[in-house]
């Protein structure tokens, strides 16, 4: 899922509105993304800029006609919730350091996925899943005169850490209770950014280039917890991964007093995310621990393909005090004949209100469709097969999101 975020200066006016819809859901378009990475604090004008804001997301991903392994009925149900809503924050602070170089400090929640379907037929594949992500940034800028406008050079670093937890049935009690194994995990590591940006505030025109790296998370440790441990649980760890680097290109420009015209294009490298492998401590390193390893005693399988966000919108100022754009959204899914993750159309809008020129409150909301698809059997990397313990379908399916706001300017 992503956030779709409705930034821009609008006219001649130069002044800024922000306004965020989303569309995803815990298991979908846009991999494990969720508030994804933003830097548009950082082209604020004022000497000192505080931003805080949070999005709630509620996505309505329903599953139907569940199998479980290889096609047979479990007696669990053959309908099941795909997804929770969630929240998604993020505050910054930026400051003009001396004349031309700006720095920003931001806190946001990047990545997550939270599906919980309970006991339904898809149970040995999954009943829980809840993945949160924690992302601390330091971005700066260099700007200069160059023709008409300034040219700016951005860079940055960031450290993540991800954990998360996987409940899954693993069989049934002579009675016939159900009987759940749990998989717990965490990592962390670094990435960087890169940039280059041009403006030209006159007409409010501005072209970005941002350049996000792969973080890689090689410390993956964790618990397993399964009936067929005899001590009830053993730590574990999992193979080198990395979260995803990505390329976002952002233009906007006024098209008439008061209006201003704004789109991107994001790719995202989900692709790199597909089995990851999970073995016990116990036994490495002697054990190998890759997909279809020796070692492995299951796995984390998200299968992914790479994402791609297509926007566009438009904004207005009407008067100092208030301002309003609206922004149609595309997202390619990243599932491909294993998971929900399939196309997302959103369309987004929102108001800002400015009572003091140094303050600015926001209220946006979105409306989209997540489109329908099938999930089962996949076979990826190295032979891996995926999708055997569950197949389910997925019709179109309803996702809103609403979003506030607010800056602070010195």
């Amino acid at each position: 899922m992503n956030i779709l975020r409705l930034k821009a200066l609008a006219g001649a006016g130069c002044f800024s509105i922000a306004l965020i819809g989303a569309a995803m859901h815990p298991a979908h378009a846009g991999g494990l993304e969720r508030g994804g990475y933003d830097i548009d604090l950082l082209f604020d004008p004022a000497p000192v800029a505080t931003e805080a804001e949070a999005t709630y997301v509620m996505p309505d991903r329903k599953y139907k006609n569940a199998k479980g392994p290889f096609g047979a009925d479990l007696g669990l149900g053959t309908t099941a919730d795909g997804a929770e809503p969630y929240w998604v924050p993020r505050i910054g602070v930026k400051a003009q350091v001396v004349q031309g170089v700006d720095c920003m400090v931001d806190y946001s929640q990047p990545w997550g996925a939270h599906t919980a379907p309970g006991l339904w037929n898809g149970a040995v594949s999954n009943v829980e899943t809840d993945i949160k992500s924690n992302n601390y940034a330091g971005t700066c800028s260099y700007k200069f005169d160059a023709g008409k406008g300034q040219l700016r050079f951005i860079g940055g670093v960031f450290y993540q850490d991800i954990s998360g937890f996987k409940e899954s049935l693993v069989g049934f009690t002579p009675l016939g209770q159900p009987v759940l194994g749990r998989v717990d995990l965490e990592a962390s590591g670094w990435g960087w950014r890169a940039g280059v940006a041009y403006e030209i505030p006159e007409i409010a025109l501005r072209a970005s280039l941002v350049y996000n790296s792969q973080v890689k998370l090689d410390n993956i440790a964790g618990t397993l917890t399964a009936p067929s441990v005899p001590t009830g649980s053993t730590p574990i760890y999992g193979s080198t991964q990395y979260m995803p680097d990505s390329v976002e290109l952002k233009l906007q420009s006024g098209i008439a007093p008061g209006w201003l015209a704004f789109g991107s294009i994001k790719w995202v490298n989900w692709s790199v995310l597909q089995s990851v492998p999970i073995c016990p401590t116990l036994f490495a390193p002697s054990a190998s621990c890759f997909t279809n390893g020796p070692g492995e005693v299951t796995s984390l399988d998200l299968m992914y393909r790479d994402g791609w966000t297509v926007s566009g919108g438009i904004g207005h100022k009407f008067n100092d005090q208030w301002s309003a754009a609206a922004q149609l959204s595309w997202d390619r899914g990243t599932s491909h004949g294993y998971g929900a993750q399939t196309d997302t159309w959103t369309l987004g809008g929102g108001v800002a209100y400015t009572p003091q020129p140094n303050i600015e409150v926001r209220l946006a909301g979105a409306i989209g469709v997540l489109t329908s698809g099938h999930s089962g059997i996949l076979i990826g990397e190295n032979g891996k097969i995926v999708g055997a313990d569950a197949s389910y379908d997925f019709g179109n399916d309803l996702i809103t999101a609403i979003s506030g706001g607010i800056k602070i300017k010195f």
